[in-house]
């Protein structure tokens, strides 16, 4: 099986290839915003580079009157905080190197948590970026479901799981979402 760095460098030029292709990519996953599970507070992120855009799929969210929060990372090696965002907010970078609230955004525990991937696996794998910040994040809020946002072409057969890699409750996608069975 390819290592999770070769496997994260290949991912990665897949992605920027299907970002180039799907230019409408995230408009479409936006349709699909009632498919999610239920959720008063919904955890997005601030796309970077090639990663699936989120803000139209916020937008839909917000009509429907859940309310939002990024994620910040303010100490590296630990999980995430997550801070209230509204799309059109001013965004700082974090310790991460990621755009995220404003210290004084207040800080929320979110009940559903949508993540960015460089892969996944219909098993609920997830290939990150390799910082483990989600990984503690979602095991620290084991009860929170946690569903990717990747585009359709991002599937792989299998990811090799470490016994730290947290599993995935699904993948919604710019064809739609995809249940995934979280395998323990």
């Amino acid at each position: 099986m390819t290592s999770k760095p070769q496997l994260r460098a290949t991912m990665r030029a897949l992605r920027k290839q299907l970002a180039d292709a799907l230019p409408d990519a995230s408009q479409q996953v936006a349709d699909f915003a009632k498919e999610l599970p239920q959720a008063s507070m919904v955890a997005l992120y601030a796309a970077v580079g090639p990663e699936l855009d989120p803000e139209p799929l916020a937008r839909a969210l917000q009509q429907t009157g859940r309310r939002l929060c990024l994620p910040v990372v303010t100490e590296r090696g630990q999980a995430l905080i997550f801070r209230c965002w509204t799309p059109g907010d001013p965004l700082e970078t974090d310790l991460g190197g990621c755009p995220a609230p404003l210290p004084l955004a207040d800080e929320v525990i979110p009940d559903l948590i949508l993540t960015p991937l460089l892969a996944f696996d219909r098993n609920g794998g997830r290939l990150g970026q390799g910082g483990g910040y989600y990984d503690r994040t979602f095991a620290a809020l084991p009860a929170v479901p946690r569903i990717g946002l990747a585009y359709s072409g991002q599937a792989v057969e299998a990811l090799p799981m470490d016994a730290h890699d947290q599993w995935l409750d699904g993948v919604l996608t710019e064809v739609g979402y995809i249940a995934t069975r979280k395998v323990t």
